[in-house]
């Protein structure tokens, strides 16, 4: 692809700086989109498994595809989907370290984590350790966005910002059944419209983790 990879345009602060809030909340959908049309509109589904910034291709124009289908499964209703673990450490749903059975779920949660990484440029690792501690540091959503570009300004950026961030770490429940499907999650980035009731700068990740700002369906 001509823009090379997620991870690419992220790790290059020359190419990051491109990389205005609207322009990253569009490679979200699109992933967004990709997923959904793997898990809700192939028969059988197909599950990735290995959703990460690298395997997520930009075209010239910003449009996201995913590449890399060598550890792919095609779900089936008649037969097991227990596999051996593949994946990218880092990306891999915490439940495969005990559970083999591979599920759509493996990939919304990778799907959180590209999200994450997208918004803050970076992966999102200690984030993810400090959400999952019930008494964790208190930590404002302002402070995890990439610092190379300026806080968003515009209502639109920042009602994007929260609804983008809070899908992602309702993605990253340790219970895969409590994480919200790929269409879901599309429907939610394509028409949600609810406004922002509470001023950016004070909303915290703890909000966002029990959905104070938008509510966010499990279905």
């Amino acid at each position: 692809m001509e823009k090379e990879s997620l991870f690419y345009n992220l790790a290059i602060d020359e190419e990051a700086q491109e990389l205005n809030w609207s322009k990253r909340v569009n490679i979200i959908k699109g992933t967004a989109l990709v997923l959904t049309h793997m898990h809700h509109h192939c028969t059988p589904p197909i599950v990735h498994r290995d959703v990460t910034s690298t395997n997520v291709l930009l075209s010239s124009n910003l449009e996201a595809c995913l590449s890399d289908f060598g550890t792919a499964k095609l779900l089936s209703s008649d037969s097991s989907n227990q596999t051996l673990l593949a994946g990218t450490p880092g990306y891999i749903a915490p439940e495969m370290a005990y559970n083999i059975n591979v599920t759509t779920k493996c990939d919304v949660y990778g799907f959180g984590v590209v999200t994450l990484e997208t918004i803050m440029g970076e992966h999102p690792k200690e984030l993810i350790s400090n959400v999952s501690k019930p008494s964790g540091p208190k930590i404002m959503l302002k402070d995890i966005l990439d610092s190379r570009i300026q806080l968003p300004f515009l209502r639109k950026d920042m009602q994007d910002i929260v609804l983008v961030v809070t899908l992602a770490l309702a993605c990253l429940h340790p219970n895969p059944t409590s994480r919200p499907s790929m269409q879901n999650i599309a429907n939610e980035l394509l028409f949600s419209n609810s406004p922002l009731l509470w001023h950016f700068d004070g909303i915290s990740i703890h909000q966002l983790v029990n959905q104070e700002i938008y509510a966010i369906g499990k279905t």
